[in-house]
């Protein structure tokens, strides 16, 4: 291939920059000549790519925080579109941030471009029409939650590919059963001390509305339990977010020290998100919580007929094995109570231990080769 092959790539969010680099370090070695382009993070910008957005400023939350941005995006989208025109590229890899790239795979497939889309919008839970339009504009679909290809597949959707979900990748040869059985604490030592894990989010409004929540918890807690209470801090978070709680935290991690939190850990207290899939493949009971705003409460249950789990562990085990706490119920006394089923009964403790056991195994699909699937369409569009 010449030097001027260019391929666009988009992670508009942190988890998608965590969900690229499962495979695009593997695919620029194979391919040393693609340039790629996009929308990325400082991880990626490390790995040579060339960021026309830095997803600090690209991403948003919730239906208030999107519509307040809508003139943004939709410069963006033109910025990009004729980026993609200017570079001739031929290949887009399109990675979650539904509303934004569906839009976007609408456009540059009508330009000839052949789209990659890897993380699949969730169209079951809500938009089932989406699985036509991925249809229609997409080259392949990458599905990474286990039922999902047979779900695109059934509703017309020819190329998909089923692949390990992202955290397999970055965790299994961490992990086994025998090293966490090993390591994971005996139900009777609980009396002696438990080791709390806070898992806040990474995004501002999250941070602020659950620490003051965890800590409303753990004050109910320790009226029972001797408590090590750790936290990992996302650096996309204002710092001074996190000032009025770190005197009451015996331990701080950074992002890139999760799994190492995760190993030390009894429990953990979890924003919803990705951060919950982690903790089931670490064999860590944790209880979710999930706050937003009034408005965006109004629309998710007035225009959203989902009536589901919301965490991607429940997700993934397609049922509820961490109580999920959102809006409202997203208090100190629920965190607290949720919590005290494992800490006060043996049976409850071993169920869970059990059940998260299933969840390495769940998203392996370790046959799928994602590098390889994606290299033989860029070997298509550039040659070599």
């Amino acid at each position: 291939m010449s030097k001027t092959d260019q391929i666009l790539l988009i992670a508009g969010e942190k988890s998608g920059e965590e969900h690229a680099l499962s495979f695009v370090p593997e695919l620029m070695k194979q391919h040393p000549h693609a340039h790629f382009f996009g929308v990325g993070g400082d991880e990626l910008s490390a790995k040579g790519m060339e960021l026309l957005y830095h997803l600090k400023d690209f991403s948003s939350w919730g239906f208030t925080e999107v519509i307040g941005k809508i003139p943004f995006y939709f410069n963006a989208l033109k910025k990009i579109e004729a980026e993609v025109e200017k570079r001739n590229a031929k290949i887009a890899i399109l990675i979650d941030f539904q509303d934004f790239n569906m839009r976007l795979a609408k456009k540059l497939s009508k330009k000839g471009v052949k789209v990659l889309y890897y993380v699949a919008p969730q169209a079951w839970a809500w938009k089932a029409w989406r699985a036509k339009v991925l249809e229609e504009c997409t080259h392949t679909l990458f599905t990474i939650i286990p039922f999902e290809e047979k779900w695109f597949k059934d509703r017309g959707v020819k190329r998909v590919s089923g692949i390990s979900h992202p955290l397999w990748y970055h965790y299994h040869q961490r992990i086994s059963d025998q090293k966490l059985d090993q390591t994971a604490k005996p139900f009777e030592k609980f009396k002696e001390s438990v080791n709390l894990l806070l898992l806040p989010g990474s995004r501002n409004f999250e941070v602020s509305g659950l620490l003051s929540e965890y800590f409303e918890a753990i004050d109910i807690l320790k009226n029972d339990y001797n408590l090590k209470i750790s936290m990992v801090r996302s650096s996309n978070v204002n710092e001074k977010i996190y000032e009025p709680w770190l005197d009451k935290v015996d331990k701080i991690f950074e992002n890139e020290e999760l799994a190492h939190a995760l190993e030390e850990a009894d429990f953990a207290f979890a924003a919803s998100g990705t951060v919950t899939l982690t903790c089931a493949i670490f064999q860590v009971p944790s209880v979710v919580a999930y706050k937003s705003s009034l408005l965006n409460v109004f629309i998710y249950y007035t225009f959203i007929n989902y009536d589901g789990p919301i965490s991607l562990a429940n997700i993934v085990h397609e049922k509820v094995i961490f109580p999920e706490l959102t809006h409202n119920l997203a208090t100190g006394y629920n965190l607290a109570n949720s919590l005290k089923q494992w800490l006060t009964s043996r049976d409850n403790y071993e169920t869970i231990k059990t059940e998260l056991k299933k969840t390495i195994h769940l998203i392996d699909r370790s046959g799928s080769d994602i590098p390889g699937q994606m290299g033989e369409v860029i070997k298509e569009c550039y040659g070599q």
